[in-house]
Parts: C-alpha cells; structure tokens; sequence
C-alpha cells in the first residue's frame, strides 16, 4: 500500500469540517476506529492521511474526500481521481482485475495506457475514459522531479 504524502490534503478545511460536523477528535477516533494521535497529527499539518484511512473518517464525518482533498479536476493525475473514490492501487487493480504494479505504473504515466484500461479504470473511477486520458497524459508530460 502507497505511504506517499497525499496530494492536495487541506488539513485546516479537514479540522473545520470535523468541528462543523459537531465531532470532537476523540469523538471522531472512537467513531472511525482510527487513532486519537492520527487526527491530530493530520489537523496539525505534520502528517498526511493514507486514504483507506481517510476514507473511513469522511464515512463516518458524511462528506466526500474532495471536501478536504482539494486539486482541481483538470489538475488531476489518474492517482488523484482514485483518491477521491477512497481507493488504495491494490484496492482499485483488485476491482480491474489488473496487477497493482500495473495501476503504479499507470498512475506515474510510466506505462502505456490501453484502451481497454482507460474504459476499465474509469468506469470504476466513476469518469469517463477521456478524463482519464487526460489525466494519464499529465502525469506522462509532468516536469522532473514532480510526484503524482
């Protein structure tokens, strides 16, 4: 499972939904099964959410993961779009019935793209497959040194 730093995770949006949605951190821990310690350190910005993780919270917080994953959709790496459904690459080649070295590969822009992938991909994503053209083709043409 992917350890990297989430992408375009707001922790102050995340901190003043969890609040409006009337949860304290230790309410929202018990709640999601997730650690006291793991709340804070995403509030206080020191850490990012892994997104299995994250999905559970914004379950229990009734509110999608684009409320406090902010990229824009024309911004979005294939990586991204699977965030936003709360899915891990295993997760997501499981349902694809692909390899999850093959779903790295194709988020990174560094394995061609099929056709047949595209559908597949972005049926499960919920887009439609020129979306995930686009966003593949990001990631392919993204400058050195950039991470997706």
């Amino acid at each position: 499972m992917s350890r990297r730093v989430l992408r375009g995770f707001d922790a102050d949006t995340f901190a003043t939904l969890r609040r409006e949605r009337g949860f304290s951190v230790s309410d929202l821990a018990r709640l999601s099964g997730t650690s006291l310690s793991t709340i804070h350190h995403w509030e206080a910005g020191r850490r990012t959410p892994q997104i299995d993780i994250l999905a559970t919270v914004m379950a229990v917080l009734a509110a999608p993961i684009d409320a406090v994953v902010r990229i824009e959709q024309d911004q979005r790496f294939p990586g991204d779009w699977r965030v936003m459904k709360g899915l891990t690459q295993p997760q997501l080649a499981a349902q694809a019935q692909l390899p999850t070295a093959t779903v790295q590969r194709i988020e990174r822009g560094e394995h061609p793209l099929s056709e047949a992938n595209a559908d597949t991909l972005s049926g499960l994503l919920g887009i439609s497959p020129q979306t995930y053209r686009d966003a593949y083709h990001r990631a392919r043409q993204r400058p050195p040194g950039t991470s997706c």
